[in-house]
């Protein structure tokens, strides 16, 4: 139990430390409200199950150990966070309401916030790696699978209590946030922040 109780203590701490899915939930909330933060969550919990149960079957070290296919994620994470850093900046350009919505890709669809916020993990093999680094360190050698996926679970709920916590942060600012300035600063920041990430992880290439 001490061992686990470690591991929750050290994946909360890590979960807090901002990255890619914290700065798309807080522009989506932003954008859209507490729903679409809340649907662009689910997505990347969705995704950061996915990358657990990868590793945790052992399929993740086999990716990981494949030089094409983990060069695959990455190009594919690189391009995605240029896309949403692209974007959102061109969405901070614009001064009409309507380019807020169209930049923050709005839509009336449920899926589309999900697929974002599950893109924007999955293609991050820093998660992947992540994962495949901490796990073994807590759980030990000859660990079974439905451990490890305990473990996984674990993991991806105390990210997805960070997000919920951004959502429900930026919504109860939202009088604030969504003032034009304001609005167009998260924008203009978000984006930036974006394209850092994507310049960092090609240059790990």
């Amino acid at each position: 139990m001490s061992q686990y109780l470690a591991f929750v203590a050290f994946a909360a701490m890590l979960a807090i430390a901002p990255g890619p899915d914290s700065f798309l939930t807080l522009r989506s909330t932003v954008a859209g409200g507490r729903r679409r933060g809340m649907l662009t969550a689910s997505g990347i919990f969705v995704a950061n199950i996915v990358q657990g149960t990868l590793v945790a079957c052992g399929l993740g070290a086999v990716l990981a150990r494949s030089e094409a296919v983990f060069a695959v994620i990455r190009w594919a994470g690189v391009a995605y966070l240029l896309y949403l850093g692209v974007t959102t900046l061109r969405a901070a350009l614009r001064r009409d309401a309507a380019a807020w919505d169209a930049g923050a890709g709005t839509s009336r669809r449920g899926w589309v916030p999900v697929w974002q916020g599950f893109l924007c993990n999955i293609t991050n093999p820093k998660v992947l790696a992540f994962n495949l680094a901490l796990l073994p360190q807590f759980v030990g050698p000859g660990a079974g699978v439905p451990v490890l996926l305990g473990y996984a679970l674990t993991l991806a709920v105390l990210g997805a209590v960070v997000l919920l916590a951004i959502v429900w942060a930026a919504d109860a600012a939202s009088s604030l946030l969504r003032r034009r300035r304001v609005r167009r600063g998260v924008e203009g920041a978000t984006g930036a922040v974006m394209l850092g990430f994507a310049g960092a992880l090609a240059a790990e290439a």
